[in-house]
This record gives C-alpha cells, sequence and structure tokens, in this order.
C-alpha cells in the first residue's frame, strides 16, 4: 500500500478490507519520497529533491501537506528525535501494519528506521500529526 502521513487515502477502502480479511499491510514510501524527513522549506535541500520529478506528481505542495510536514518537526523536536522516527512511528502505530518497506542511502537511514519501532506516540501526539491531513485524489494506482 502506497501509505504514509502525507497519503492516507488507503484508509477509506483498503485498510478496512485488509484488517477484516486478515491481510496485514506492508506500506512503502513512509516518508514521502522524503518529504516528512526534512522541513518544508528544506525540501530541495538533497540530490534527490532537487532533482525529482517524480515527488510533485504523488504529493500536493498545499498548506494541507505543509502542516503535516511542520507537525512531523513539532512532534520531533518536543521528543528530541529524528522526523523519520515520527513518521515511521506514526505509520507502525496504525492498524494492520505489519513492515513498511523503507529505502535507504545511507547506514543512518536504517538505523532511523529501526529506533522508530520504539517510539510510542502519545494520542495527543497522534491526533497533532493527523489533524491537517485533507484527503486527495488518489494516485499512483
Amino acid at each position: 500500500n502506497h501509505y504514509n502521513l502525507l497519503y492516507r487515502e488507503e484508509e477509506r477502502e483498503m485498510i478496512p478490507l485488509c484488517l477484516d480479511m486478515g491481510v496485514g499491510l506492508m506500506p512503502w514510501s513512509p516518508l514521502a519520497r522524503g518529504l516528512l524527513a526534512r522541513p518544508a522549506d528544506q525540501q530541495k535541500a538533497t540530490t534527490r529533491g532537487a532533482s525529482d520529478t517524480f515527488t510533485p506528481q504523488w504529493y500536493d505542495q498545499d498548506e494541507a501537506t505543509r502542516a503535516v510536514i511542520d507537525a512531523v518537526g513539532d512532534v520531533a523536536g518536543s521528543r528530541g528525535i529524528t522526523r523519520a522516527q515520527v513518521a515511521m512511528a506514526w505509520l507502525l502505530s496504525r492498524p494492520g501494519v505489519t513492515a513498511p518497506i523503507v529505502g535507504v542511502t545511507r547506514v543512518t537511514h536504517l538505523e532511523e528506521a529501526v529506533a522508530a519501532v520504539d517510539v510510542a506516540l502519545s494520542p495527543e501526539e497522534i491526533a497533532r500529526l493527523e489533524s491537517p491531513y485533507r484527503t486527495r485524489p488518489v494516485t499512483g494506482h
């Protein structure tokens, strides 16, 4: 499933169906192609961010997207952990998610993904992360 804090459309039909049928979820793009790993104003700071023409096709660069990215930063800052850990911890807390598919280019990326297993977000933190989300057209399928 394509599922992360910036693309939650799977919550409408697919995830409830999988839960009902006892099928585990292996979401891909848990960090939304890196958008959830850095502040909105630093999205072009990496080689991938500066050259990626694919990301804008999947993720709107609107106020709701920026608000979710900011919320991830707020929770990470208050916890003293990385944005990637917050985004992964949220995904790991979702019903049915068994193993997110992560793509790493550095050992530190893998370490952050593994460390997210030990992050338990509070209901208030989850609400902070989820509240700015706005529904989107289904993409990528």
